[in-house]
Formats: C-alpha cells, sequence, structure tokens
C-alpha cells in the first residue's frame, strides 16, 4: 500500500514538474457551486456534455466499418448490425445518444432561459450555447442521411428542398448541400464530411469557449440568491462533491441509453431507391418536427409570398431573437407575474410540444 502511494506521488511530482497540475487542482478545490431550490438544473449541461462524448466515441468505432458511398453505405451499416460483434449495440447507442444529447441541449437551454442565466455577464455563454444547440441540429440533420435508407433519403431531400427555398441564398445553399441538384452519392460524400470532420471541429472549438466561460465566471445565482448575506448562502466545493455528483448521473444516463440500445434496436430500414416514388410517413427526426408540421400548415401563398418562404424566414428571425436574448430581454419589477420573458418561454415549450406531437399523429 505504501509503495503504490510513493508510486502515484512520484508520477504526480513527475506530472506536476512539467504541466503545472497543482493551480488547476487548487482553483477546483476553492471553486464552490451555490445549493438551492434550481441546482438540478446546473447538470443538464454536464448530460448533454457527457452525451457528446457518447457520440464521439461511438462514431470513431462506427466509422472503422462504414463506407460513405452510394452503393455501399446501406451495405455497410448492414454489415456493422449482423457481422461486427456488438456493432448493433454501437450503432444504437449512437442513435439514441444523439436523440437524448439534443434533448438535453434543449432542456439545458430552457432551464437558462428561465432562471435567467443570459444576463450580465453571461451573455456570450447564452450565445455560444445557442451555437452548440444549432451544430448540435446540425449534427442531426446530417447523420440522418449516412445509412442511406429510404426514410433518411427522402427526409432529406424534403430538408434540403426546404433550405432551398430561402429567399437569395436558397438555391446555392441547396446546390452546396446536395453536390448538385438532386440528392445522390455526392450529397452522401458531402453530409458525411460535414458530420464527422466540420461540425466536430467547429463544435469542438466554441465548446472550449463556452466551458471557459461558465468556468471564469461560476453558476449562475437566482435573483433572490444573490440578495441573501454570504453567510447564509449554501455552497459545495466543485471538486471534488459536485463533481462526483455530475460523474453518477453520467453513469445514469448511460444506462437509460444502454436500455434504450439493447431493448429498442435502432432499425435500419429499406436501402433508398432514388427511382422510387416516396413512401408514405416521410417525416425528420422529432426535434425538427414541429417546424415540419407548421410549413405544412402554412398556405401555399400568404398574400404576395410563398408560405413556405414565409414559414422559414419566421424560423429564422425566432432563431436570431432567441440567440441575442440578452439584448432584449424585459427586467419587469419582482411583483409582477407573470413575466413576459416567462410567458414567452412557456408558449415556445409548448408550441414545441403540441406541433411535435400533432406531427406524428398526423
Amino acid at each position: 500500500m505504501g509503495r503504490r502511494r510513493n508510486m502515484a506521488k512520484r508520477t504526480y511530482s513527475w506530472l506536476d514538474e512539467r504541466f503545472h497540475i497543482s493551480p488547476l487542482i487548487e482553483f477546483m478545490r476553492h471553486k464552490y457551486v451555490p445549493v438551492h431550490r434550481h441546482t438540478v438544473w446546473y447538470y443538464m449541461g454536464g448530460v448533454a456534455l457527457f452525451l457528446f462524448i457518447v457520440q464521439v466515441v461511438t462514431g470513431i468505432l462506427l466509422v472503422l466499418y462504414y463506407q460513405p458511398d452510394e452503393e455501399s453505405a446501406f451495405e455497410s451499416v448492414r454489415f456493422i448490425t449482423t457481422k461486427v460483434s456488438f456493432g448493433w449495440l454501437i450503432r444504437s447507442v449512437h442513435s439514441w445518444s444523439a436523440n437524448l444529447m439534443v434533448f438535453f441541449v434543449f432542456v439545458h437551454m430552457f432551464s437558462t432561459f428561465f432562471t435567467r442565466a443570459f444576463r450580465k455577464p453571461r451573455e456570450l455563454t447564452w450565445m455560444s450555447g445557442f451555437v452548440l444547440m444549432a451544430l448540435a441540429l446540425g449534427f442531426g440533420f446530417t447523420g440522418y442521411l449516412l445509412p442511406w435508407n429510404e426514410l433518411a433519403f427522402f427526409a432529406t431531400k424534403v430538408g434540403t428542398d426546404i433550405t432551398g427555398a430561402l429567399p437569395f441564398i436558397g438555391e446555392p445553399v441547396k446546390i452546396l448541400l446536395r453536390g448538385g441538384p438532386d440528392v445522390t452519392g455526392a450529397t452522401l460524400s458531402r453530409f458525411y464530411a460535414i458530420h464527422i470532420a466540420l461540425l466536430p471541429a467547429i463544435f469542438a472549438a466554441i465548446l472550449f469557449l463556452h466551458l471557459l466561460f461558465v468556468q471564469r465566471q461560476g453558476m449562475h445565482e437566482p435573483d433572490y440568491l444573490q440578495r441573501l448575506p454570504k453567510e447564509k448562502k449554501k455552497l459545495i466545493p466543485f471538486f471534488p462533491n459536485f463533481l462526483l455528483r455530475d460523474t453518477l448521473l453520467w453513469l445514469m444516463v448511460l444506462n437509460i441509453v444502454l436500455f434504450l440500445a439493447v431493448f429498442f434496436p435502432w432499425e435500419l430500414g429499406e436501402k433508398a431507391d432514388p427511382f422510387a416514388p416516396a413512401p408514405e410517413g416521410i417525416a425528420p427526426e422529432w426535434y425538427f418536427m414541429f417546424m415540419f408540421q407548421t410549413l405544412k400548415l402554412i398556405p401555399g401563398h400568404v398574400l404576395f409570398v410563398e408560405g413556405e418562404v414565409l414559414g422559414i424566414l419566421f424560423f429564422t428571425l425566432v432563431g436570431i431573437a432567441w440567440m441575442f436574448v440578452p439584448l432584449w430581454d424585459l427586467k419587469q419589477r419582482p411583483e409582477r407575474r407573470p413575466r413576459p420573458m416567462t410567458v414567452i418561454g412557456v408558449a415556445g415549450i409548448v408550441y414545441i410540444i403540441i406541433f411535435t406531437i400533432w406531427g406524428y399523429m398526423a
């Protein structure tokens, strides 16, 4: 026991001498997290980060066998799920963790919104988080096509057609994404490159900035807690208390992902046939469903504007407004209830849930 302890000390000293670990450990020891009735929301960002790590690990394993080609993409995925040892499990974990990551990103964004954690000095933390959410949706959109199955092919065709409806830039963007006028093998190659190279590189850079902002500014305290004297606030050390709780939650989420992957494995479907008619029930992933359903309900023309163009412009403006929430936040007097920001947030959640469910039931 003593020998192991001495070896650990020598190893730590060797690393500390070269990489100066001690200041980092001291910083973590003196960093505290406030404890209050909203503390649970602090963990949502960590869960999203953990699921992104799961995505990276499982994605690397899938890339070892996946072939991004129109003729072999579907067969390579089928080979992974039927021939490679535990390949079906890795693919299911990758797919389920992708969906759960988007879910927890939404939860993290809305919890940040409702607790007003975007206010000064955390404006850039919020904006970088919005960019991460947009990139997570981009992961979902580009990764959906990679199995080259029937549903993914036609859903991608619909999705890129919607992108093409944007005024002025829509058609060039659609051609850029597709690699031509139609969804072909060139589209698959581009989505593959975007999914495994471009998006991860941008995501990693923005994630580094986002985590840096959080570490430098600390956890946000609700307004009522900020007004309390320091001696009345309950705090726990970030290291090891909060970090251990975070890790425990990560293990619980991993168990949920494994349960879903084992008992509800991700289906492969039928191979895409570009010349076949579109099958019934073509729909995007659930996190795009509320937008898809809204576009379906808009008339073909509203005055002199195409309905689809009007819908896309509406969602674009909403997204921009959401990103710049810290700049238009209306601070109301505490006695006024409900606050406009709360009403807007609740209305947004209700709208997303109702239209998502409606889209699957339609």
